[in-house]
């Protein structure tokens, strides 16, 4: 699916030459995609949305890097409510076992209060800093068929979530998962998730990019394949986003099976900054408030507006970068969501640790996050929305 081009987000890129004219230029070599969603209350704050689209295609490949975490999160959510287990809820204790090659255990967190890993604090240190190895062990909890059979029946055809993220495993460890154990307090087994060993069969990709990638320290003088690599499209991202953040609006067969409380759980730990995190404790000099807030803040470590908080999920790998978020600006009653992607290897070579982050991929994702918000501030509303819902206390955990 392929969206022409929109007079609105053009024409507020086009208002600052000077910050988005090579953007504008080299928007094929940078591939960059943009979705940006208007949101209007009526009397009852019931919400309405208009797109905007900017060079969106879903034959355009980028590596979905670590946003694929905010689905596998969801869902993890989602399978406690389905399996409906008396005792089994996201902060049950839950032991990973290994089982096969490359595969590790857990049963302890030593970043927890009690030390117990749970599915909430896995999912805490995803949305907090985007901790890969969080991400791996719901990944092992709900295996490959799960995760991409639930996302494609909810009508995310695109995705294909089918590796773990930091560790170098085969296209057939990726499909064998470990055995799960969620304990009581007495260490009886409530539920156990079985070994899986997927069996899915995925569209064919050919998605080579690049000329050359590192390989053993040395380079390698062809196209970097990323045919098996994880697959998210910007549609599919955004409109998980929204199917997140405004369930009642979202058909139900794009719903997530949540409850209230699940909802609230995510919302508060999406944008919350690390260190509002009692458990785990972050250190601000290494993960500041704006760690994982590319859109209005890039990566600067400036203090963000009090009033303005994002509730998001972003990526960045083998030069892309991504940020999907919903932005609320409590004082001036401003709300919209903004999904973005940009490529960010000139040289393109892969693996080498030499990409366009700091001069091209943050600049314009903080950029274009001001632009839209700036746009939005002067945007006229027939009703103030009440985002008083959005509003956490982040001293209590």
């Amino acid at each position: 699916m392929k969206k022409g081009p929109d007079s609105l987000l053009n024409a507020l890129l086009n208002q600052y030459p000077q910050v988005f004219d090579n953007i504008i230029k080299n928007r094929k070599e940078r591939n960059v995609q943009i979705i940006y969603t208007q949101i209007d209350r009526d009397k009852k704050n019931h919400p309405t949305f208009t797109d905007h689209y900017f060079n969106v295609n879903q034959d355009n490949y980028f590596y979905p890097a670590s946003t694929v975490k905010f689905p596998v999160a969801v869902l993890a959510l989602q399978r406690l409510n389905e399996l409906k287990i008396k005792g089994l809820d996201k902060y049950t204790t839950m032991i990973t076992e290994a089982n096969g090659i490359g595969q590790t255990t857990v049963y302890n967190d030593p970043t927890t209060a009690d030390g117990r890993p749970t599915i909430a604090h896995y999912i805490k240190k995803i949305l907090l800093v985007s901790d890969n190895d969080a991400f791996n062990r719901l990944y092992e909890f709900l295996g490959q068929e799960y995760i991409n059979n639930s996302l494609h029946k909810m009508g995310y055809d695109d995705a294909q979530i089918i590796h773990r993220l930091e560790i170098n495993l085969s296209e057939q460890q990726n499909r064998q998962t470990n055995l799960v154990k969620f304990i009581d307090r007495r260490s009886n087994i409530i539920y156990e998730q079985q070994v899986a060993d997927s069996k899915l069969v995925y569209a064919n990709r050919n998605t080579k990019m690049g000329r050359g990638y590192i390989k053993d320290d040395k380079l390698v003088h062809e196209p970097f394949d990323f045919s098996t690599k994880n697959r998210l499209s910007l549609q599919d991202l955004h409109d998980i986003l929204r199917a997140v953040m405004f369930p009642a609006e979202t058909p139900v067969e794009k719903r997530f099976n949540l409850t209230g409380d699940d909802y609230t759980f995510l919302y508060k730990y999406m944008s919350m900054y690390p260190r509002e995190s009692k458990f785990p404790h972050y250190d601000s000099t290494q993960y500041n408030d704006n760690h994982v807030k590319f859109l209005l803040y890039g990566a600067e470590p400036a203090k963000p507006d009090k009033d303005v908080r994002t509730f998001n999920k972003e990526g960045d790998a083998y030069g892309f970068l991504i940020d999907a978020a919903y932005i609320v600006d409590f004082k001036n009653k401003v709300e919209f969501l903004l999904t973005a992607t940009i490529y960010c290897n000139s040289d393109g070579i892969f693996n080498d640790d030499k990409y366009d982050y700091d001069t091209i991929g943050f600049p314009f994702l903080k950029n274009l996050g001001k632009v839209v918000y700036e746009y939005e501030l002067k945007r006229k509303r027939v009703n103030s929305p009440d985002l008083s819902s959005f509003r956490f206390d982040y001293s209590v955990e």
